[in-house]
């Protein structure tokens, strides 16, 4: 399975990079010049990472992009999403077998296989998903260390079914003495003869997945608190047992509590000490709500969460098919969930945990300044709606549930066995069919593509411009919007003074910042500036000895200006 992922991978991202598709999204640039900065800048280091976007993606990216080729072409980002979509695949594989095989009313281990090749298929084989994991975006990431974690959590719930923990698992100081060994208690599924220890590594393992998830996206936050909530339930519950084994049980219940905790409080941490909000993530000059105030976006859902669930399910639904397609997986998986709370009982749990992005999101928009955007429903716009790819997970499976199910009842001694495979292919095919209805032209793809129509006729005209300078000059520019414009000539970024080269710490301003005194006297420290109507350059800069070379106008877009300094005598670049 790994392997038929990787070749899919590896085809498509050299797919889409020979049509120019991996840096459609304006995000996919920043995420790759975030990690470009922290080791090519003015002021290189780990406070490059700025703030809002958590920083594992960034940190997975350095690596790559060393090479000034695999960050101008983008390449360098899609490695860490491409390793990621592998994983995701192997991950909905075995989450699906150990989940059905954990249960006597699944039947039987043929079925179990079946159901995970199901899953797994339709998982890694949604071309949306297909695109993103070529592009430099976190969904691939994240969904992949999600995945894994429900596998992990689900592992440990299957442990804590065993029976009696056994007495070789007791910790050393309180192990009965002197008593006459005993025989070897029997394996589990897993082939452990320590289930309590098993139920230990699972949950430390899930423990890691959550805070890889924390720091890739802010859905990890909120999975970390139905975790982490369900948990603390676990551990009122066998505080009624007070033998040793539960009591080591206990304690690692408090690790883990402890670690998917210490991820955010880190985070609030480094924005308080270099920010000076421990919100600034969420209420700064970056965040999603001041950018939904200067975009102006209209949000459907705005204050109302049951709309903003139906708008999030719907965004789901367009990314796994077209039409009416739809409605067979949305169908499949309500069914699907009612199977396994019927046959599976407490082994369905990570059924009910891939549904929590619904819930995230229908806050998130309802309430987080995060509208999203269904271009057949009002305002008719494409925007956000790569985010239904957060319940491909729970679809997957639910499709590898009732595959499984379908194939144990028809295959059950008394029942026509023969019809198993058909009816197991009947629902292979509207997997394929639904997919096809989407493949040429994936929803994710086409945002992208709008993306770039908005973003690239007044960057390509700035970077046009800009290949005709002195290729070593310096230049002076607000990077947040418009870094592309470097990345796309390859322009090292040490060569530009731009809004992070400074202590954000020092508030409003960083009188000794480089940004700062760079804004105040362009011509001692560069030799070009490039301001567009609004940004921070325009509002700051000092255009005394500034020399206007150029205005570039595109539809739709703030107005580009492109300085000289005019240096006279002794008055040279620093």
């Amino acid at each position: 399975m790994a392997g038929i992922a990787a070749l899919v991978s590896l085809f498509s991202f050299f797919y889409y990079f020979q049509h120019s598709d991996i840096l459609l999204y304006g995000d996919a640039v920043a995420h790759i010049n975030i990690a470009r900065r922290v080791i090519d800048s003015q002021t290189p280091g780990l406070l490059q990472l700025g703030t809002v976007w958590l920083p594992l993606p960034h940190l997975l990216m350095v690596p790559f992009i060393f090479s000034t080729t695999m960050w101008q072409n983008g390449g360098g980002g899609s490695i860490p999403s491409m390793i990621a979509y592998v994983f995701g695949v192997v991950g909905i594989f075995r989450l699906v077998r150990g989940m059905l095989e954990a249960s006597r009313n699944a039947g039987t281990k043929s079925a179990a296989g079946v159901g995970a090749a199901v899953a797994a298929i339709a998982y890694g084989g949604n071309p949306n998903l297909i695109y993103m994991q070529a592009t430099a975006m976190t969904e691939s990431l994240y969904i992949s260390l999600f995945i894994w974690a429900v596998v992990y959590f689900a592992d440990f719930i299957r442990l804590l079914q065993t029976d009696d923990l056994p007495e070789n698992d007791l910790p050393k100081n309180d192990a009965p003495k002197n008593d006459p060994p005993k025989n070897d208690p029997p394996k589990n599924m897993h082939g452990d003869r320590r289930p309590a220890s098993s139920a230990r590594i699972s949950l430390t393992r899930c423990a890691w997945c959550l805070a890889g998830a924390e720091l890739t996206r802010y859905d990890g936050w909120f999975l970390a608190g139905i975790m982490g909530a369900a948990v603390v339930v676990i551990a009122v519950w066998r505080w009624r047992d007070r033998d040793s084994s539960n009591r080591a049980l206990r304690a690692i219940f408090l690790k883990f509590l402890l670690g998917i905790a210490a991820v955010p409080l880190l985070w609030l941490a480094y924005n308080h000490i270099v920010y000076g909000n421990a919100l600034e993530f969420a209420n700064g000059p970056y965040s999603a709500k001041a950018i939904e105030q200067r975009v102006g976006a209209p949000n459907p859902a705005f204050h109302n969460a049951a709309v903003a669930a139906i708008y999030f399910l719907k965004s789901a639904q367009l990314n796994l098919a077209a039409g009416n397609w739809g409605r067979f997986w949305l169908a499949a998986a309500v069914l699907a969930l009612a199977i396994g709370a019927w046959q599976l009982r407490a082994h369905s749990t990570a059924m009910f945990l891939l549904w929590a992005p619904l819930v995230f999101y229908a806050l998130s928009i309802a309430y987080g300044s995060v509208p999203l955007h269904v271009h057949t429903w009002w305002p008719f716009a494409t925007f956000n709606q790569r985010y239904g790819l957060q319940l491909l997970p729970m679809f997957a499976v639910s499709a590898g549930v009732l595959a499984a199910f379908i194939f144990s009842s028809v295959s059950r001694p008394g029942a026509p066995g023969r019809h198993a495979g058909k009816l197991v292919a009947v629902i292979f095919a509207l997997v394929i069919g639904s997919y096809a209805s989407i493949w040429n032209d994936p929803q994710c793809l086409q945002e992208g593509r709008r993306n770039w129509q908005i973003r690239n006729p007044l960057n390509s005209a700035v970077a046009r411009f800009v290949a005709v300078l002195p290729r070593h000059s310096r230049f002076l520019m607000d990077l947040g919007e418009h870094v592309g414009v470097m990345e796309q000539l390859g322009i090292p970024l040490r060569q530009v003074v731009n809004n992070e080269n400074h202590r954000p710490w020092k508030r409003p301003v960083d009188p000794e910042g480089l940004w700062e005194r760079a804004l105040a006297d362009p011509p001692a420290y560069v030799d070009f500036v490039i301001a567009f109507d609004g940004d921070l350059v325009d509002r700051g800069l000092n255009r005394t000895n500034l020399i206007e070379l150029t205005e570039i106008h595109a539809t739709g877009q703030p107005h580009a200006h492109i300085y000289a300094v005019a240096r006279s005598g002794p008055n040279q670049r620093r």
